[in-house]
């Protein structure tokens, strides 16, 4: 990537070998991972440079948390959560609950008459 911002400051980059679809920049970039990956591609030097500090372990043995805190990391979290819900329209809202209204209604007349039909037909089984 510094490699091309270093040929447009000069004005050196060559406009015929740009990539000029997605798909033709998606499979340039995956060609340069896999041979940076291999270790095909870079420089040596960067391979076995140390990387610094390790990451601490997260097997529990850190600092506790006060409850508190734990408290309100939920509530921001839940928030944050709630800030990327896409919330319907109140015309949407309308439908929907018209919808599910008209289907509960069908479906406790459905199950009243099959009550109804095996209460008749028990009656008639066992007689009274």
């Amino acid at each position: 990537m510094s490699e091309d911002r270093e040929q447009d400051q000069d004005g050196n980059r060559d406009e015929e070998s740009r990539p000029s679809s997605a798909a033709a920049r998606r499979s340039r970039r995956a060609s340069g991972r896999s041979s940076a990956r291999k270790g095909t591609g870079g420089d040596s030097k960067d391979a076995t440079a140390p990387k610094g500090r390790p990451t601490p372990a997260r097997d529990g043995r850190g600092e506790r948390v006060s409850l508190f805190r734990r408290i309100g990391r939920f509530f921001r979290e839940v928030v944050a959560e709630l800030r990327k819900v896409i919330w319907p329209t109140r015309k949407q809202l309308l439908t929907y609950t018209a919808v599910v209204l008209v289907f509960v209604s069908i479906m406790v007349a459905f199950i009243a008459g099959l009550d109804l039909l095996f209460a008749q037909g028990v009656l008639q089984l066992f007689g009274n």
